[in-house]
């Protein structure tokens, strides 16, 4: 048997690839992609904040403290507040009770009902303005004969104020909790109601502490929207000054009337808000991801 040895010259060593420089290493769309990102909300979001409380402060803190002397700015804020103070409850009760039926139940009109709860996404709010005028106005409105007869009076009043309101906040409480629920399951109520316990039992002791953070995420979320609605109490409210007039309405009118400094004051409060209310979200959330993870961790284990 004849036995062939290979040349050397034939299977010289492959090469060691040559390492990457630095610069071929970059990973370009990594680095522009948050870089776009930050630009972008810079110059859409803070410079247009900080521009705001710039001219805010533009005279001083005594000129800006003074703003909140003026009678027709402290009775808008009672306004906003006093809409803010019955809608939001009224929608954390249907948002509590949509979800725990949309979660927990199988009915006819579902799907429906899904879709009345997202409407006020996807249409304006000057629309649902508009149609609590054309349902409610005591001269042309739908129901306007009967409001008129029972002496009621709701547009241009804060009656349309609080409808309108609740109408465009209403979707945010229900559909936080709705997918919690779903990802939860119903294993605990139905162990609840096996050992006795009444629904309302039920509601109370597993399935409202269950979503407590998600409920807690969509109050905040509901209050926000609640104090810095514009476009629906617009149309309801008719704007008048020391009546009906919001905070949002307020600084809109303070500004076409060259009252700057009032109008920027007014909108330093509601940008506080909407800080506060960002502040509130981010610990929710990280409270939320942190219960998620403890109730994976016994399984992982």
């Amino acid at each position: 048997m004849t036995i062939v040895v290979p040349s050397l010259e034939t299977h010289s060593p492959t090469p060691a690839p040559a390492k990457r420089s630095r610069r071929q290493g970059l990973n370009l769309p990594a680095i522009l992609i948050p870089l776009i990102a930050c630009l972008y909300v810079g110059v859409v979001i803070l410079l247009p904040a900080l521009s705001v409380v710039a001219s805010a402060f533009a005279k001083g803190v005594g000129p800006f403290l003074e703003n909140f002397q003026s009678h027709e700015l402290l009775s808008a804020l009672r306004l906003t507040l006093f809409a803010t103070a019955v809608a939001v409850p009224c929608n954390v009760i249907f948002g509590l009770s949509a979800a725990t039926a949309i979660a927990r139940r199988e009915f006819r009109g579902k799907a429906l009902l899904l879709s009345v709860i997202d409407l006020p996404f996807s249409i304006s709010p000057v629309v649902v303005g508009l149609m609590l005028v054309l349902l409610y106005s005591p001269t042309h409105g739908l129901l306007g004969g009967v409001i008129e007869s029972l002496g009621w009076k709701i547009i241009f009043s804060w009656p349309g104020i609080v409808l309108a309101t609740i109408i465009v906040t209403f979707p945010f409480m229900a559909r936080e909790v709705i997918p919690l629920l779903e990802e939860e399951g119903w294993e605990q109520e139905e162990a609840a109601r096996t050992l006795g316990a009444t629904n309302w039992q039920v509601f109370w002791k597993v399935t409202l502490p269950s979503v407590r953070w998600a409920a807690l995420y969509g109050l905040i979320l509901t209050t926000a929207r609640a104090l810095g609605e514009f476009g629906a109490v617009a149309v309801v409210s008719g704007n008048i000054e020391g009546l009906t007039q919001t905070l949002p309405l307020f600084v809109e009118d303070a500004y076409k009337n060259y009252q700057t400094e009032l109008a920027f004051g007014a909108a330093m409060v509601l940008g506080g808000v909407a800080i506060v209310s960002l502040l509130l979200k981010l610990l929710v959330e990280q409270v939320l991801e942190q219960d998620k993870k403890a109730s994976r961790m016994p399984l992982d284990g």
